[in-house]
């Protein structure tokens, strides 16, 4: 039995996502699970674990993406990486897959583990706090808790925007924002804001000499429909070709 070459396995996925087939990613991710555990490489089976929740989360396949949160959250305790920045890293992608299915207090309770062990163990300027400050205001919308949902964006705003090339994260965190504020407050009251929210996502979006690769183009296709939401039509359909264009180069 030997491990897994996982860096081989990481780059082929992320071609694949960068062609936007994720029929692809996940026939490829489903074998090398199975061949890392007929060679017993359990740090291999955690990484893959971890990439098939989110990417079932994100097909709809509740009941899957909870199974594989929860066999991989096993596999931290069971090798003792309980403190790890790894841990918290599950832990974040465990609280999408629970926040995804309705289970919020849960989705919660890992944000908040995945917090504490990120303060003790990264640099505070660090993507990754940023991408669990606004997964955990996601949460906390869901909740209506909507005072701590906006801290915790605004905290996900603060360090996205010390690290270079963040625009499209920080447009798709204004526009989290602009439905939170129609949330919390309705539309008509909250309209001012949110066309700030939307203008300068916009602005982002278009930075001049952004690089337009699958990052731009997972961006574009997750800004568009609330562009669309929010009347921004043309735009919208400029956005959607954009993502269209880019992943059509990658599989090119």
């Amino acid at each position: 039995m030997g491990a897994i070459a996982m860096d081989r396995v990481m780059e082929k996925l992320d071609r694949l996502y960068a062609a936007d087939d994720t029929a692809g990613a996940k026939r490829h991710l489903l074998y090398w699970m199975e061949e890392a555990k007929l060679a017993g490489d359990e740090r291999a089976q955690l990484t893959i674990g971890n990439e098939l929740m989110g990417l079932c989360r994100m097909a709809g396949e509740g009941d899957a993406s909870v199974r594989y949160a929860e066999a991989t959250a096993a596999l931290v305790r069971k090798l003792g990486l309980e403190n790890t920045a790894t841990a918290a890293t599950v832990c974040v992608n465990c609280g999408t897959v629970y926040t995804a299915v309705g289970r919020t207090e849960d989705a919660l309770a890992q944000y908040r583990m995945a917090e504490d062990l990120y303060a003790r163990l990264l640099d505070p300027v660090d993507e990754r706090v940023g991408s669990l400050y606004n997964n955990m205001a996601a949460c906390l919308t869901k909740l209506e808790q909507y005072r701590d949902a906006m801290e915790s964006y605004s905290k996900a705003l603060s360090i996205m925007r010390q690290i270079p090339g963040s625009e499209p994260e920080i447009a798709i965190t204004l526009l989290n924002i602009a439905d939170l504020l129609r949330d919390a407050y309705g539309l008509a009251d909250a309209c001012e804001r949110i066309d700030d929210c939307t203008q300068h996502a916009h602005d982002l979006l278009e930075t001049e000499g952004l690089v337009r690769d699958g990052r731009y183009a997972q961006a574009c296709a997750k800004c568009a429909p609330v562009f669309e939401y929010y009347g921004w039509f043309v735009y919208a359909k400029e956005l959607r070709k954009r993502a269209a264009d880019i992943y059509s180069r990658a599989k090119g």
